[in-house]
């Protein structure tokens, strides 16, 4: 199908790859702007507030709506098309990013205009972050690229992001303040929009849908393609299981990155400047983590690859915090958890694109990644109540323990056989027709 997209050495041409490009280009800079914001907003309002349970709140106000919103945008994505849908909700963040310094910087902004201003952020961000996601495996099949190739080089881009963006943000707020940081936010918001608008065909996306026309279906409505795909999750096990686990740790990851850690920066005096160093730590190894998934990842068994890397990302992050350990030390421990983290989103990525047809992307996607983002919103909320009650010392044991055993016992249960790809003739990976009905995994041999 794409081979007319190929030089003739078998090498995809740079017009090929340019839409691929251009969706890891925007995704880069709009997660580098976002992961700037997730040091210089908390730290912006802890040191204005003082309040680890307002620093709580402000994460929920931006969270909440993010998962909210994502989840019934997409059959929107898959009817209106994700590349006009990333472009324009790009566009919206980048103006209410913008808004929190310049009110700030004149007197104007009120705590409930904050949380105004981050709901609508967190509210455009969802269907923008899935708008890109759902780009990816037609862009990758422009160029040629094998899917879990395309998956692990989205890995790499996110886990890049997270390396810069840390980095710039802890240097940022430590020279220039909180407020610097947030108006570079808007900056990569409105970028990434500019990246989409001008790299990608005006067509991208709608492969399903003019597939659908030609045969001559009739377009479902909106309740419909929602129901879709609620259905086919359901009728999925291994991916619910995969959400749902997803989903702890991820309440647990949010609990982390809101509040204990700032919690965590202020009470030992390291400050902002190590909660750069320490994402950076995290971000370049999961770098690496990430290109070895690109590179070697349909050669490797998933499950293993996946229990492996959430060992490492997991419970060391928060036990090493506990323990009052040394920078040095921390740096390492969060260097190691990089690096298994590098392994999860490219294998979930593939796990996911496999077993979905393409016409249904933008609505299961929308669903999954809403239940997985469920407990995101209550992560700082929770954590800064339980700081303020019994110290900060308690919860990272108990996040730790709780994370460790999540990861642990899920991988107990049986879906778990069916995560590594199905396989025929010379193991070359069989993904399902676009046409196929959803089916329940007991159909799927592994």
């Amino acid at each position: 199908m794409t081979e007319h997209l190929r030089g003739a050495d078998g090498i995809p041409n740079r017009r090929s790859l340019r839409p691929l490009s251009g969706v890891l280009a925007a995704m880069a800079v709009s997660l580098t702007g976002t992961r700037i914001s997730a040091v210089a907003l908390p730290w912006f309002v802890l040191v204005t507030t003082g309040s680890a349970t307002q620093t709580g709140l402000v994460a929920f106000f931006q969270m909440a709506p993010y998962v909210l919103v994502k989840a019934f945008t997409g059959p929107l994505v898959d009817r209106i098309g994700p590349r006009a849908v990333s472009w324009t909700t790009d566009l919206v963040s980048a103006a209410a990013a913008a808004v929190v310094p310049l009110f700030q910087a004149l007197h104007l902004l009120s705590f409930p205009l904050l949380l105004a201003l981050v709901a609508a952020i967190g509210a455009a961000r969802g269907p923008g972050d899935l708008a890109k996601e759902v780009m990816v495996p037609e862009a990758a099949e422009h160029g040629g690229m094998p899917l879990e190739r395309a998956t692990g080089l989205s890995g790499v881009t996110e886990r890049l992001a997270s390396t810069i963006g840390p980095a710039a943000g802890g240097s940022l707020v430590a020279l220039l303040g909180p407020l610097t940081g947030l108006a570079v936010n808007a900056g990569c918001f409105a970028l990434g929009s500019v990246i989409i608008a001008l790299a990608l065909p005006r067509g991208m996306g709608h492969a399903a849908e003019e597939a659908s026309s030609r045969t001559g279906e009739t377009e479902p409505g909106y309740w419909r393609r929602f129901g879709e795909g609620f259905t086919f999750l359901r009728t999925e096990p291994l991916l619910l299981t995969v959400i749902v686990m997803v989903g702890i740790t991820n309440l647990l990851d949010a609990a982390f990155n809101a509040v204990l850690m700032p919690v965590w920066a202020r009470e030992s005096g390291n400050g902002p400047t190590a909660i750069g160093l320490m994402g950076s730590a995290m971000g370049a190894a999961a770098v690496a983590g990430s290109l070895i998934a690109a590179v070697a990842a349909h050669r490797l068994r998933r499950r293993m690859v996946f229990f492996t890397g959430f060992l490492l990302a997991g419970a060391p992050r928060f036990l090493i915090l506990a323990f009052d350990a040394p920078l040095g030390a921390v740096l390492a421990v969060f260097a190691v958890s990089g690096f298994g983290a590098g392994f999860l989103n490219p294998v979930i990525g593939a796990v996911l694109l496999e077993r979905v047809p393409r016409r249904m992307l933008g609505r299961v996607n929308a669903l999954g990644d809403s239940v997985a983002w469920a407990g995101i919103p209550f992560g700082g909320l929770a954590a800064g109540a339980a700081v303020a009650s019994v110290g900060l010392v308690p919860v990272l044991l108990a996040c730790g323990a709780a994370y460790f055993l999540t990861t642990n016992l899920a991988g107990l249960r049986p879906e778990w056989r069916e995560m590594d790809p199905l396989r025929g003739g010379r193991g070359v990976l069989k993904r399902r027709p676009e046409g196929d009905a959803p089916r329940n995994s007991a159909d799927v041999t592994t």
